[in-house]
Order: structure tokens, then sequence, then C-alpha cells
């Protein structure tokens, strides 16, 4: 079998969640990874917590089929050795702080003038130019820096997403990137510099509040579980005290919604509801409409209404049920991958493939194959004794 990114070969100097979310979707499609971590303690991020069979939840989400080198790149012997990795490989993703990179000859346009062919993806939190481009970055404050949290919360607070939606951004425009780098590369021969941005990156998915605000207008208020512009759209309590999330779209679901589901057919046409702006201005005693008939129900009950009425919607899950989510069973979309604490489940990236089959290999240990890299690079026993010695690896 092929797959895409076969005989791709990526150096890494990453941590967190940005660049190694990137440089794992490169290596699902194929891609040799190298990831180059601090001999002692490596990607921070490994001591995030001990929540997987003592590994970090963070670490094991994004970093299986890697490749572990040490090396401590404040040695010139260390450096040595990433810059021989660097000119055999196809792509260099880092993510350090401000400067780091530039300060031991990483800058893209010092290697691309030695490599023409290298692409070079540096991740930043706020790019490689302007004001703000020696600020240290965090997800958490890029979400804060592009309006993420003023329309996210209750109305009194608020509040960040539960994951790390900024390092996300960041990590899959820096992907689909490269991607397109190696397309341009196939029909240039010439390699490019992908300067990636958190702020721009989660700035991009804020393109609809951006844009209801436009020139002035009021943005979307912040509006907890449900949507902020329309209505009924969000969490609904059963009477069984559970939590059903639905959405309608338009005035032919709506109709649907009170003659199927309320079985109140005659509220399709009060002048307090018949249409959305209507029935967002009016939320508050529709809502009180809504949960009257829902208390009478048990969850199941309402999603079977909701269902016959072809009525979207979902359960309000929780991690334990995801994990045993019957769609993502059903759809065989659990493999086993190994890690230092054994077997752990894995979920396939998104998206089936009929030309190949992703690549799901182990998550590495620190330094797991140092020895085996140096070797490929012509150092014998005693090169790598030396760099030992000097605590370079």
């Amino acid at each position: 079998m092929t797959r895409p990114l076969d005989g791709i070969t990526v150096v890494s100097l990453e941590h967190a969640i940005a660049a190694p979310f990137c440089t794992r979707q490169l290596a699902d499609l194929g891609a040799r990874v190298i990831k180059v971590e601090r001999p002692g303690g490596g990607d921070f991020a490994r001591a995030y917590d001990a929540r997987v069979a003592g590994e970090a939840s963070h670490f094991v989400w994004v970093n299986r089929s890697k490749e572990s080198l040490t090396l401590d790149l404040k040695r010139p012997a260390a450096q040595a050795v990433l810059h021989e990795l660097v000119a055999g490989a196809d792509v260099l993703v880092q993510n350090l702080a401000p400067g780091a990179a530039a300060r031991m000859g990483l800058a893209a346009e010092a290697l691309m003038a030695k490599h023409p062919a290298l692409i070079v993806c540096d991740i930043s939190g706020y790019g490689e130019d302007g004001p703000y481009r020696d600020k240290k970055a965090y997800d958490l404050l890029i979400q804060s820096e592009a309006g993420f949290l003023s329309v996210t919360g209750t109305p009194e607070a608020p509040c960040k997403s539960g994951n790390s939606m900024a390092d996300i951004a960041a990590g899959m425009y820096a992907y689909t990137g490269i991607l397109a780098a190696l397309l341009q590369r196939s029909k240039t021969g010439k390699g490019s510099h992908v300067d990636v941005s958190m702020l721009e990156s989660l700035a991009e998915w804020m393109g609809y509040p951006m844009y209801y605000a436009y020139n002035g207008a009021p943005p979307p208020p912040r509006s907890a579980a449900s949507h902020a512009t329309i209505y009924p759209y969000g969490p609904f309590i059963a009477g069984d005290g559970g939590t059903v999330m639905l959405g309608l779209q338009n005035e032919r679901e709506w109709k649907l919604f009170c003659e199927r589901v309320l079985e109140q057919p005659q509220l399709a046409s009060d002048p307090r509801f018949d249409g959305n702006a209507r029935r967002n201005a009016n939320r508050g005693a529709l809502q009180a409409l809504i949960l009257e008939v829902f208390a009478a129900l048990d969850t199941p009950q309402v999603q079977e209404r909701l269902d016959a009425a072809q009525i979207a919607n979902a359960r309000m899950n929780d991690m334990a049920g995801l994990w045993a989510h019957p769609q993502l069973k059903a759809r065989g979309c659990w493999r086993e991958v190994e890690s230092p604490a054994g077997s752990i489940p894995a979920l396939l990236p998104p998206g089936r493939q009929s030309a190949f089959e992703y690549r799901m290999d182990p998550i590495p240990a620190l330094g797991a194959h140092t020895v085996s890299i140096l070797r490929s690079l012509g150092r014998n026993e005693a090169d790598i004794d030396a760099l030992r010695a000097t605590e370079a690896i």
C-alpha cells in the first residue's frame, strides 16, 4: 500500500499542540516525522497530566506515528545533527518561542537559500512581523485576542472553549499550508515558507461574528449553549432531567415543530413567533412553552418526536458518552495504537479514504529513536557515546 506522503520527511521542533497536531496529520498520510525533543524532559506536553495509563492526554492525542530524537540544541554538536537532518528533509516545522529558531540558524530565508526545495513552516502566536511579533502566545490568550471569548459564554461572563481551539486552528492551517506547498513544489521544484499565526487562524474562524458586527453593529450576544441569533436552537431539559439539543433553520421546520413536537399547530402563526427574528426577540416566552411540553416527556420521547418531525437534534453527551458513541463504533472509527503505556484506543482521522489506509503507528517514548536516527546519519557507537558524554543527546 502507498500513502500520499510516503517518502516525505518532516523534521519538527515542536511542543504543546499546534505544531504536533499539524505533523501528526502529516504522519497519518505516511510522512516520516522526526520529532526533536529536549533530553530529560522532552515536549513539555508530556508532563501536562498522567490520565492515559500514566501518559499525558494531550501528548497521546497528537504524537502517534512519530520518531522521537533528543537533542540539546544549545550545544553545537546537537545543532550539527539537526542541520544534517534538515539538509535531507522535505519539510521543517517549528513552533518555538519567537526568535528561537532564527538564533539557531533556522530562519526560513537562510535555510531555503541553502536548500531550495525545502518547505519551512513557522507557527507562532502572531506571525513573523508586525508589532505583536515577539509576544508569547498561548491558546487562551489567542482566544481572547481573537474575540472568541467576547461571544462565548453567558450574558454574565465569557467562557473559553473546552479544548485548545486556537492551537487546533493553527495546526490545521499549517497542515493544509504544507500540503499546498508540497503540491506547488511538485510543479515548480521549489520549496516555500509557510508562516502561520494562531491569531490569523482563529480570526478566520471568527468570520461570522465579525461580519454580524460589521461597520460597528452590535456583536452576537453571549447566549451560553443556545445559538445567539437563531431560536429555538440550543439545549432544552426533558422531564427526566436529560438535555436535548435541537435546532430549527427555517419556517417549514418551525411549522412542523409546532404541529408534531409541541402538538400546538396554532403557534406557527402566533405573531410573537412567526419568523426567526420575532422568535429570537421573544425567546423567553417561547422557551417557557417548549419546556412545559417537554416536562411531560422523557429524553427518548422528546427525541422520538423530533426525529418523526425531521427536526435536527442531539443528546448532550459527556466524554463517557463520546467514548461509547454507537455511531463511531458502527463506522469502525476506532483502532489500537501502541504507546509507552501499552496499547490504547485511538480514533482514525476524519474522512474515509478508498485509496489508502491512514498510518496509525506507536506514540514514541522520549528519545526512542535517537540512536537509530544517528546511525542513519552515519554516526558510529563512538560518535554516539561522545554525544551522550557532552549531554548533546
